[in-house]
């Protein structure tokens, strides 16, 4: 898990020279306009849009820091840049012995279309209300009513086991950037920012760099 409790802390704007120390020569090289602290991965392709930062977030349900930036750093991101972030989870489980049905259940409601809404009241329930235990049929139930979805095409969609293969391609799809620990982002499809990168500023710098390219061009 990563220590992303540096997300309390107030928005630093780092300086020219200062940036220069602190980014990995590789990175710069590979991408000269941006700024900040990030690895690039090469196997990986871009998916950026001009004007748009599509940000994955490997998250675990069960993680304390993850559902800190939950918190805290997604609406730090998206009252910084509005509309200019995209910002989806992608469930990775870092912590050993929890069932997959809070993954599933995100998944399911990706498809149904409150995806987000599910993830805030499946982090909420985890970790405020302390359900981390079993997510039997009868919470289940009330937390898909939460979310404003029809209970029984839910259970349906989780039974058809579709939830359950997307939640897998994107634990693959974590093992294969070498995601280590949680929260970790991929921006635009090959800008990894983790472990200790994983910072208010360092984040918002590196968005605000993209952003700032754009407009350039």
């Amino acid at each position: 898990m990563n220590r992303s409790k540096n997300w309390m802390r107030g928005l630093v704007v780092l300086g020219g020279a200062v940036w220069l120390l602190t980014v990995p020569f590789s990175a710069m090289a590979a991408k000269p306009e941006l700024k900040g602290k990030f690895e690039i991965l090469k196997d990986e392709p871009s998916t950026h849009q001009p004007g748009k930062v599509k940000v994955m977030e490997f998250a675990d349900f069960y993680c304390p820091h993850c559902h800190h930036f939950e918190e805290t750093g997604v609406p730090l991101l998206l009252k910084e840049f509005g509309n200019k972030v995209e910002v989806t989870m992608v469930g990775f489980p870092v912590i050993p012995g929890k069932l997959p049905t809070a993954f599933d259940m995100y998944e399911q409601a990706k498809m149904m279309g409150k995806g987000d809404q599910m993830k805030a009241i499946l982090f909420r329930t985890i970790h405020k209300d302390k359900v981390d235990g079993v997510l039997d049929r009868s919470i289940r139930a009330l937390l898909i009513k939460e979310a404003g979805l029809d209970v029984t095409t839910f259970e349906a969609g989780l039974e058809s086991g579709k939830p359950a293969k997307l939640f897998e391609e994107g634990r693959r799809w974590g093992e294969r950037i070498k995601v280590s620990s949680t929260p970790s982002l991929l921006l635009d499809g090959n800008i990894k920012v983790d472990g200790a990168n994983m910072t208010p500023e360092n984040v918002v710098i590196i968005i605000r760099s993209i952003l700032e390219a754009d407009a350039k061009k």
